[in-house]
């Protein structure tokens, strides 16, 4: 069910999520897994182990941040 109350994740989850915002040149980009992990992973401002990265994308997932289509990862529109 869709809820009015603002998403709240821990910071640098939210932080990954904008890693990954500023990445993408546009929302309807499709990336997968492994270039969200590398994304994240090259950024200065987010912690250097993959288990990081992919634990910060599964929660994004999970909290409708990011969603999945055919395997592939998108970013669901920041201003909702």
């Amino acid at each position: 069910m869709w809820s009015n109350e603002p998403r709240s994740l821990p910071d640098w989850i939210e932080d990954a999520y904008q890693i990954l915002v500023s990445e993408m040149p546009d929302q309807q980009t499709d990336f997968s897994h492994d270039q969200a992990q590398d994304l994240l992973l090259g950024a200065e401002t987010f912690p250097d182990e993959s288990a990081d990265a992919e634990y910060a994308i599964e929660r994004l997932l999970d909290s409708g941040w990011l969603y999945e289509v055919d395997g592939e990862l998108r970013i669901t529109d920041p201003e909702n």
